[in-house]
């Protein structure tokens, strides 16, 4: 089968279509016959051994992908060759025509759903809802501020707030930006380029501020955020990219907390609570992955350059 591999750490070059042995499902696990795998900013980070975390060389990238069960080994009982489903993570990456997974780490795509759109689930969506409900413990009649909105994450978090009940208010920097976040829910949509729109936040909430704050660019942000979190607010770090200064007595005279939070820390209960949620969405329809740009598996390279561009909206996928 055809994979892409990573024998040196590196820029996007690095990403190399080559031809590589298909994987055999062991014992409880499975081979899934990809049809889209997702592209995320992480990948980039590990491609590149950002912090020194990349994966023992080579490797294969990418952890999100959709699909149709191929094989399955002995034990699995959850799945059977012929099904539709997407996965979280998997043994032998996703940028390939077949991956190999855990039983556990793949999960039912509804038939209304296409198999880009499920390449898009597991990172954006599972991240968002970490986020929104086992962090800020959001809940209907709360107002969310989505400091970014436009981007995989942002998208998925402004359609679950929204599904949820919450008065929903993203941001991003761009018209277009601006009307896809308004098109997937939310209730105002305001540009955080404007020198005003801090102070549109507050008159939303009639100077209450906001009850949660999902932040993905906290070195730019977080002290922005401290100035329009309500009392007693949670302010929940889904992107940093460098160093940042706050004056902490802004956090104390809101009684506000600062989260950080990371996908890889949630509990497998709560990893199970969380697909659960999203297989329900996506077959009610509340959840709607946006598709940003779909490209052959031999660009992989270039889907790494696009993931870190400015001014896509949604999830970038490489078809197989």
């Amino acid at each position: 089968m055809k994979a892409i591999r990573v024998s040196e750490y590196g820029g996007p070059s690095v990403l190399k279509l080559e031809e590589v042995p298909a994987p055999t499902p062991g014992p409880n696990q499975v081979l899934v016959r990809n049809h889209a795998a997702g592209i995320n900013p992480v990948d980039t980070y590990l491609r590149s051994n950002t912090d020194n975390r990349g994966p023992k060389l080579p490797y294969t990238p990418g952890s999100d992908a959709a699909g149709v069960i191929e094989a399955v080994g002995p034990g699995v009982t959850a799945v059977k060759p012929g099904d539709r489903v997407y996965f979280g993570g998997s043994l032998s990456g996703a940028y390939a025509e077949m991956s190999l997974c855990e039983q556990t780490q793949v999960h039912p795509l509804p038939g209304n759903v296409t198999f880009t759109q499920g390449a898009a689930m597991n990172v954006p969506y599972a991240t968002a809802y970490h986020a929104l409900f086992n962090r800020g413990h959001g809940r209907a009649g709360q107002t969310v501020l989505v400091h970014g909105a436009s981007g995989g994450v942002g998208l998925g978090a402004v359609q679950l707030a929204r599904a949820a009940g919450l008065t929903v208010i993203g941001t991003a920097g761009t018209d277009r930006g601006r009307r896809v976040v308004q098109e997937q829910g939310a209730h105002h949509a305001l540009d955080h380029t404007a020198p005003g729109y801090l102070d549109e936040i507050l008159k939303l909430t009639a100077n209450r501020g906001v009850d949660i704050v999902l932040e993905m660019l906290a070195n730019a942000n977080l002290q922005k955020d401290l100035g329009v979190i309500a009392m007693g607010g949670i302010i929940v770090v889904i992107g940093n990219r460098g160093t940042t200064e706050i004056n902490a007595r802004s956090a104390m005279n809101k009684d506000a907390a600062i989260l950080g939070m990371a996908l890889f820390h949630a509990t497998p209960s709560q990893l199970a609570g969380i697909h659960a949620a999203l297989v329900e969405g996506l077959r009610n329809g509340t959840l709607r992955p946006v598709i940003a740009q779909e490209l052959p598996l031999a660009q992989a390279s270039r889907a790494h350059e696009a993931v870190m561009e400015a001014g896509h909206h949604g999830k970038i996928v490489l078809v197989a």
